[in-house]
């Protein structure tokens, strides 16, 4: 399991940071809140696509499709965690296959 945390400066992610966890069997966005939260899993078998975006100053954004259930964004990380979790997860969707 790899867990990937958004940066506490970037835009939305001041008191409660993204969370994004890569497991065995899907990826999770947690988005933590001060009296509720939000958790949303894919499973590896149901992403379409992974999509980076890395500015040249900023914080960086990924986005995975799903074949027809929706995407989830997250923003707040570095190049560097965004191009990791990138292959991980295509790497792992390839072991699924």
């Amino acid at each position: 399991m790899q867990e990937f945390i958004a940066s506490r400066l970037s835009e939305g992610n001041k008191l409660y940071p993204a969370h994004i966890i890569i497991d065995d069997n899907g990826v999770t966005l947690k988005l933590p809140g001060f009296l509720s939260g939000k958790e949303t899993t894919i499973l590896f078998g149901s992403i379409s696509s992974v999509d980076i975006e890395t500015p040249l100053i900023g914080f960086s954004t990924i986005g995975i499709e799903t074949k027809g259930e929706g995407k989830i964004i997250a923003n707040g990380f570095t190049k560097a965690d965004v191009v990791e979790m990138k292959q991980v997860i295509l790497d792992k969707m390839k072991q699924n296959i």
